[in-house]
């Protein structure tokens, strides 16, 4: 299969330098350093197999990428709050057959995609993975998860993700066709966004907030908020959902944190506003009430936008 991946993040990295050892041909969207890094020397996967490394194509914008026509597959792997910004500089990567997927966190990635480059052009996507950018050219993961779950929007999976779930299986990851990917993405907001916003604001890893009582209530509110908006949208959540997601919490390492939390205390942009603020934003849209996450979102955003001015300065 013909892959761009547009991000070379950690997601990015890991999921299409696999693809690329496995034999399909992937051409990268990477910035800076890290560009250059994957043009002189490869692009290296480490994780428990060893060091993969890869010498794909790679560019700065998607329209270095063009020189062949359009891709079988273009996996958005930017940050949330980076897709409707990129989602217009894809168009030159996707032709008839092309399907575009996107891999971040969130649940608002793909309707934002459908937008711009037309709904039949692009399916839903999540993945589970624990891996970071470790230098310039290089990404890390565990390997466990390790997977990506696709479905097309409104219909059954057909052939063409049949075909990339097929690719991503033979690569060494996980693969699931979800008959409703919208559930799917929801369910791993469920987990990912409460566990974020929540460890930001308290700056505490996992196994203090879930074994503190008030930060714990604290945790159990923001998930249960995030399934009544999920459900006041009409989404077909699992009836056990919240109660699953705090006992991933309860498995976790007591040091684990996640991604936002990380990039909250770095004083990095995150994705503040397509997590945390997403859910108050869909909550006030569905008519849910959402008041952890209202606390939440304001305690959070005076440190995000210093940190946006910051990188934009």
């Amino acid at each position: 299969m013909r892959i761009a991946v547009v991000g070379t993040g950690a997601v990015g990295g890991v999921f299409g330098g696999l693809l690329a050892h496995a034999g399909h041909e992937v051409a990268f969207v990477a910035r800076g350093e890290h560009l250059e890094a994957i043009r002189s020397g490869g692009l290296k996967v480490h994780g428990p197999w060893g060091t993969h490394v890869v010498h794909p194509r790679a560019a700065a914008e998607p329209a270095g990428l063009t020189s062949a026509g359009p891709f079988d597959v273009v996996l958005v792997c930017v940050k949330a709050g980076q897709v409707a910004e990129i989602a217009p500089a894809l168009r030159p990567l996707v032709g008839e057959g092309t399907v575009v997927i996107p891999l971040q966190n969130g649940v608002e990635a793909a309707g934002v995609l459908a937008a711009v480059l037309g709904a039949d052009r692009v399916a839903g996507g999540l993945c589970h993975v624990f891996a970071w950018r470790e230098g310039p050219g290089e990404v890390r993961t565990t390997g466990t998860p390790l997977q990506v779950t696709i479905g097309e929007i409104g219909r059954p999976p057909g052939p063409r993700l049949a075909r990339l779930a097929e690719a991503i299986r033979e690569s060494g990851a996980g693969a699931v066709l979800a008959a409703d990917v919208e559930a799917a993405a929801w369910e791993k907001f469920l987990f990912i966004d409460p566990f974020g916003s929540v460890g930001a604001v308290t700056r505490a890893p996992l196994g203090v907030t879930r074994s503190e009582p008030r930060t714990r209530a604290l945790l159990v509110a923001a998930v249960e908020e995030v399934a009544a908006v999920a459900r006041a949208r009409g989404v077909a959540l699992p009836a056990d959902a919240v109660a699953r997601t705090l006992a991933r919490y309860d498995e976790l390492p007591a040091e684990a944190t996640a991604s936002m939390q990380r990039d909250v205390a770095a004083g990095r942009p995150s994705e503040l506003h397509e997590q945390t603020g997403a859910v108050v934003r869909l909550g006030e849209g569905a008519s849910a009430a959402v008041p952890v996450h209202r606390f939440l979102y304001a305690a959070l955003l005076p440190q995000e936008a210093a940190a946006r001015r910051a990188r934009s300065g």
